[in-house]
């Protein structure tokens, strides 16, 4: 019987391999310094959406900034299937520290990545703290990184009892450790507003926002045609890779056309759009009318079309991966995607 919650998981594993698939795909075919603005951009547009419209979500308002945004990190990374850990040393000065395997360089690609990419993130989102909460005098004091071959990610956020000037809200501190790990500190989110289904979809919704946000900030970095041509390479492999472990994970088959128009449609049940089989003559073909598109909601069009267009070529690689090779074709209409997947090319 098939889950609604094993559809939702799917679709968190697909977007999150395709994050990290995008990453190695542009770090091998970019320079360091521009993996780094991409980064930048990418989290800074990530801090923007989502960082002070959840702190009060997260019931994080009446504490101290510094011990505020510490624990803000662990609750929204956990929700999103990151393992981080707080410790306070004072109101002024809390850390974290990132657990592994890391979330967003998860398995070997960690060694694929430059460094450029911790700073980026460093400077996009952790730096920012401060402004957003219109607190100049919090800042960010990174004392370990990643791809540096330290202990991991680890740092602390600082209250000053001064103003810092923008390149004072990050800076770094290698000859300091955290203090030592206390389990009945760890925060908790609110259950009444945090049940397991509002953590299933966090966690997809978590992947599927770092997609969107990725591919977005890599247009502004690149330019419109080499994001979406990196993009769609990037996405097309991890269809190719992923169709099977998604497909057992949504309880489909490697079989025939049917087979493949139950994946898609599961698929995108577990984004939360709508699908339906339209109905055709031909047996040789499959029409699916797709609509809700949960991938580009929201955006403005040119981002629409930046995001949508490298999407596609998830569903295309995936029903490449058959045995039995499946063609698919997309028509876009206004608000709706027509799919057409058929045995024979150019059907």
């Amino acid at each position: 019987m098939i889950k609604e919650f094993d559809l939702i998981r799917a679709q968190a594993r697909l977007h999150h391999a395709y994050l990290l698939g995008l990453q190695l795909m542009v770090s091998v075919n970019k320079e360091p310094s521009l993996i780094e603005k991409w980064m930048f951009r990418l989290f800074r547009r990530q801090h923007e959406e989502k960082f002070l419209s959840s702190f009060e979500k997260l019931g994080l308002n009446e504490l101290p900034d510094a011990v505020a945004c510490a624990q803000y990190h662990v609750l929204s990374n956990s929700l999103g299937g990151v393992g981080v850990e707080y410790m306070a040393e004072t109101k002024q000065k809390a850390w974290v520290r990132f657990r592994y395997p890391r979330w967003m360089y998860y398995g070997p690609a960690i060694c694929g990545l430059p460094k450029e990419v911790g700073h980026g993130f460093l400077k996009g989102w952790y730096a920012h703290n401060g402004v957003s909460l219109q607190n100049p005098n919090l800042g960010f004091v990174c004392v370990s990184e990643d791809m540096t071959g330290e202990f991991g990610f680890c740092g602390y956020f600082q209250e000053y009892d001064r103003e810092l000037s923008e390149g004072e809200r990050l800076c770094f501190a290698k000859d300091e450790v955290p203090p030592q790990f206390v389990q009945a500190d760890q925060p908790m989110a609110p259950d009444a507003k945090w049940n397991e289904e509002r953590k299933v979809k966090a966690n997809r919704n978590y992947s599927v926002e770092f997609v969107r946000n990725a591919l977005i900030a890599l247009a502004d970095v690149v330019g419109k045609d080499e994001a979406q041509k990196l993009g769609s390479r990037a996405a097309k492999l991890i269809g190719l890779q992923y169709f099977q472990e998604t497909r057992a994970m949504i309880g489909t088959e490697d079989g025939d056309l049917q087979s493949a128009a139950q994946y898609l449609c599961l698929m995108f049940r577990g984004m939360g759009d709508d699908v339906e089989i339209a109905s055709t003559q031909d047996s040789h073909k499959i029409q699916l009318i797709h609509s809700g598109l949960r991938i580009v909601r929201d955006l403005e069009d040119a981002n629409r079309d930046i995001v949508l267009n490298c999407w596609r070529q998830l569903w295309f690689g995936a029903l490449s991966s058959y045995r039995e090779i499946k063609y698919l074709r997309l028509e876009r209409q206004t608000n709706e995607l027509h799919w057409t997947i058929s045995q024979i090319a150019n059907h």
